[in-house]
């Protein structure tokens, strides 16, 4: 057989390869909200597969793990999770982010549950597979029994739990209260009229920021700081084995879930009255469509083929007249 009978019988073949299902699917890939939520679903995934897998070893591994461990776990997590999906649907990674981002016209509502269902769903993929691997110590380190308080609880590894010194209501408060600085220092990382992280940065110092916020405060409520971290995680262990106290203990199960948009909402409006509207403003002119979409550039560096999107974990960033941008998605 010549080279060319081979060439066109290999021709052949990947066409025959390629039914028309294959072909329907990469069609259906392509699609915007199906490469958004896949990219919320598979950077959430990667953030809580390396944090949880740092509170296990902290939990279950004697010196094998610690707190600080625990902060580099979920900081570097988002790292990750930034560069994954960054430049496809801004990784937001974070229910609290998406819920400002759409409050405060950035993005549409229709893309809310979207997002939100592909970063539920990575979380409580990661909340399943860190039981896989982690499954023999936890069962070793309780003696066999799934409990949620003592001193043999293995709840805490999956979610936050409310600690003795602290009150349900003081709790709350907590969380807002760390997350509105989560979304403050988030703004002024990416807010390119002020003093932003240098381009292609923006994702480390994003997890360095999320590294501090644990390494100060996450001492008082666990710094759940997002529904998508707390409650699919919780969600998995009520049906793998720890029960209903996963949501009864302290009533705190409903915290991590309402107070994180309240403090992310807040801590946007927070910057932009008080830093967004004080930043000088160079005289507005009228511009061509093609300069004003020069200004549509990423936070993060450009590493897809596709229209460039603003970053990952900023809602918001401020317009030339001193308003929330309402810059959607392409």
């Amino acid at each position: 057989m010549t080279q060319a009978d081979r060439k066109k019988r290999s021709t052949r073949m990947s066409k025959m390869v390629t039914p028309p299902v294959v072909t329907r699917m990469k069609a259906v890939l392509q699609k915007e909200m199906v490469r958004e939520f896949l990219a919320e679903f598979l950077s959430t995934f990667v953030m809580m597969v390396f944090g949880l897998g740092a509170i296990a070893h902290m939990v279950l591994g004697d010196k094998m793990g610690s707190y600080l461990g625990v902060n580099l776990g979920f900081g570097f997590g988002v790292t990750m999770g930034v560069h994954m999906a960054g430049n496809i649907s801004g990784a937001h990674m974070n229910a609290a982010l998406t819920f400002t981002n759409c409050a405060l016209g950035r993005m549409s509502w229709k893309k809310f549950p979207v997002y939100v269902l592909g970063q539920f769903l990575g979380s409580f993929l990661a909340a399943a597979t860190i039981y896989c691997l982690f499954y023999t110590a936890i069962i070793d380190y309780s003696g066999g029994r799934l409990t949620v308080t003592g001193p043999t609880a293995t709840a805490n590894i999956f979610a936050t739990y409310l600690p003795d010194h602290m009150t349900l209501w003081r709790g709350f408060l907590d969380e807002v209260l760390v997350t509105g600085m989560l979304q403050l220092c988030l703004l002024a990382i990416t807010d390119k009229g002020n003093n932003p992280a240098l381009q292609g940065t923006q994702a480390l110092v994003i997890g360095i920021l999320v590294v501090i916020i644990g390494a100060s405060m996450g001492m008082n409520s666990g710094y759940a700081i997002n529904p998508s971290r707390d409650l699919p995680p919780r969600f998995f262990t009520f049906i793998a084995g720890w029960g209903t106290q996963v949501f009864s203990a302290k009533d705190w199960w409903w915290v991590p879930v309402v107070a994180p948009p309240l403090g992310a909402y807040l801590g946007a409006i927070i910057y932009l009255i008080f830093i967004g509207s004080s930043i000088q403003q160079e005289p507005q002119i009228l511009e061509t469509p093609s300069t004003y979409e020069d200004r549509r550039t990423p936070v993060l560096p450009k590493t897809m083929s596709h229209p460039p999107m603003t970053s990952s974990l900023t809602p918001v960033s401020v317009s030339p007249d001193n308003r929330p941008s309402v810059l959607s998605h392409p």
